[in-house]
């Protein structure tokens, strides 16, 4: 048993060096990615963001509490965003045969899952620093909130990125090729723009805001808002968290099941 563990733990050990190389000499994927959630951020808020802050009660020429209310939806649509890197990297993977030159090899069958589920959420958070500098830089503050909200909040962001990897190396693992996988992964980005990221749920027409509210990204938004900006979350964080189990619970059989049907 202990030496099964010490196997797979170097294994995946492995397979995270590889992929975090892998995205080191090719990092154009990866900023292309982020370039989304960035020039959203910077174009609400400096476009919109004068009738945006009007229309929440505060001085249109006062941006700061649209920002306010626009980055943590921001960093949660940035999740999105980079995790479809993962799957176009998974399906390169399949389609250039490595995959099957692994399976030759002795080396722990799911490592090289792990290592891509590893290495996208350290690419993940790595995103998140630099889009919550910018947000930073033209007018962010979290000055309510407390030690252990901002706990929290890093918790929940590793966890939402957890789940979205998995759905997303399951996107590669059934995609023909990485045109496709990219095609496939859309919904993460998508997801964000109909949830509450840009305006309140409230603001939308009826018949349009159930779609914003029963869907993974909006509880974890409002969680994140509530915990960033010391205000109320209410039933949202336990959905948040519940969402995140079942997708990277369902993620992760669901890349499973595709990877060991393709090793037959």
């Amino acid at each position: 048993m202990s030496s099964a563990l010490t196997l797979a733990v170097r294994d995946s050990n492995t397979m995270l060096r590889r992929n975090l190389l892998h995205a080191r000499r090719y990092p154009s994927l990866t900023l292309n990615l982020l370039l989304t959630p960035v020039m959203l951020l910077l174009l609400f808020v400096y476009i919109f963001g004068g009738a945006m802050s009007a229309g929440m009660g505060s001085d249109g020429a006062d941006r700061s509490a649209y920002i306010a209310y626009l980055v943590p939806g921001i960093l949660l649509m940035t999740i999105g965003s980079t995790t479809i890197g993962t799957a176009v990297s998974v399906s390169m993977d399949m389609n250039e045969g490595i995959i099957a030159r692994f399976r030759t090899m002795a080396i722990h069958r799911g490592s090289v899952l792990i290592g891509h589920v590893v290495g996208s959420v350290m690419q993940v958070l790595a995103s998140l620093v630099l889009v919550g500098a910018v947000g930073v830089a033209i007018g962010f503050r979290s000055t309510d909130a407390t030690a252990l909200e901002w706990l929290a909040a890093f918790g929940l962001l590793v966890l939402f990125a957890l789940a979205l990897t998995w759905i997303a190396v399951g996107m590669g693992l059934s995609s023909p090729n990485p045109e496709a996988a990219s095609n496939t992964a859309l919904p993460l980005i998508f997801l964000p723009l109909i949830s509450s990221t840009f305006v309140p749920i409230d603001a939308m027409p009826g018949w349009f805001q159930p779609i914003a509210e029963y869907q993974p990204f909006t509880p974890a938004i409002e969680t994140l808002r509530g915990l960033l900006l010391g205000t109320e979350i209410g039933n949202n964080g336990w959905i948040a968290v519940t969402w995140c189990v079942a997708l990277a619970a369902l993620g992760h059989y669901w890349s499973r099941s595709l990877f060991d049907r393709d090793a037959k």
